[in-house]
């Protein structure tokens, strides 16, 4: 017997939520401060080539003073090296970037191959560390997809503590001797973990905007994993999901809304708060 009806699928789909992204997902200025402040002194001796006339003696006469300040000018080109980024240079060879900045020509080479030497003569920029802190801002964006999964944890959280609820983060399924031998040797690591005095409820939570393959093989895997959960007395396997990127992958939902008796989306979860309170 299916564990709902087309019907409870159906308003679970007409449920989707286009997006979970609130307005503080889209940059982490505390990171970002503290990535511009860990290089402040370096860049603030690197603002002595803004307006140069001589451009190879202000940079000689930074090497003289303390040559490692060069070393973070990956980041004026918006790219973080840390050793591997290869380039090739003014003779066609394949370097490593940072390479460029063990000497002073390769510095000279750096600044005037990329464009920097014109920028900086010109006054296009006036200070490097605001500089580098908006190149930090545009490099923060590509860290929002891996935000965008802590973003539904986050909800989920917020919607727990909202209403007394204990949990516990990140556990992992070896805690419990019972969900080793149900599971094999196949440990689980879930988002969140309820313990009442009838039963223990292992929680995954995730959250899609867009469709794509994975969407498949997660529900795939939910679908095998919590009949074996559910058959061990005192545990319930729980599955907290939304977005409307489920609209690309609805057949393998629907299957898995079939097995998993536990399915819940940002509006249904108020009855699994309920049925656990």
């Amino acid at each position: 017997m299916a564990a709902h009806t087309p019907a409870e699928f159906a308003t679970f789909m007409s449920q989707l939520k286009e997006t979970n992204q609130t307005l503080d997902f889209f940059c982490d200025f505390d990171k970002i401060h503290d990535n511009v402040e860990d290089i402040k002194l370096s860049l603030c001796m690197l603002n002595s080539l803004i307006g140069a006339t001589d451009m190879q003696s202000a940079v000689e006469t930074i090497w003289r003073r303390d040559k490692s300040a060069f070393n973070v000018m990956d980041i004026l080109i918006a790219v973080r090296s840390e050793g591997k980024k290869k380039v090739l240079n003014s003779l066609g060879e394949c370097v490593v970037l940072d390479s460029l900045f063990e000497s002073v020509e390769g510095v000279m080479e750096f600044l005037n191959d990329t464009g920097l030497a014109e920028v900086f003569q010109s006054q296009k920029i006036t200070n490097l560390v605001d500089y580098v802190f908006g190149v930090e801002t545009g490099l923060d964006s590509n860290a929002r997809k891996n935000r965008s999964g802590h973003v539904m944890e986050n909800v989920v959280a917020e919607i727990f503590e909202n209403n007394g609820v204990d949990y516990r983060t990140e556990v992992y399924s070896s805690e419990w001797v019972e969900m080793t031998k149900a599971l094999g040797d196949d440990e689980k690591r879930f988002d969140f973990v309820i313990e009442t005095p009838q039963k223990i409820y292992l929680i995954e939570v995730n959250f899609y905007s867009g469709g794509g393959s994975k969407l498949n093989e997660v529900a795939r895997a939910y679908s095998d994993i919590a009949p074996k959960i559910n058959a061990v007395d005192g545990f319930e396997f729980v599955w907290i999901t939304d977005g409307i990127g489920w609209n690309s992958a609805k057949n393998k939902l629907q299957e898995a809304f079939n097995i998993i008796p536990s399915i819940y989306n940002l509006t249904s979860i108020e009855e699994f708060v309920e049925k656990i309170k």
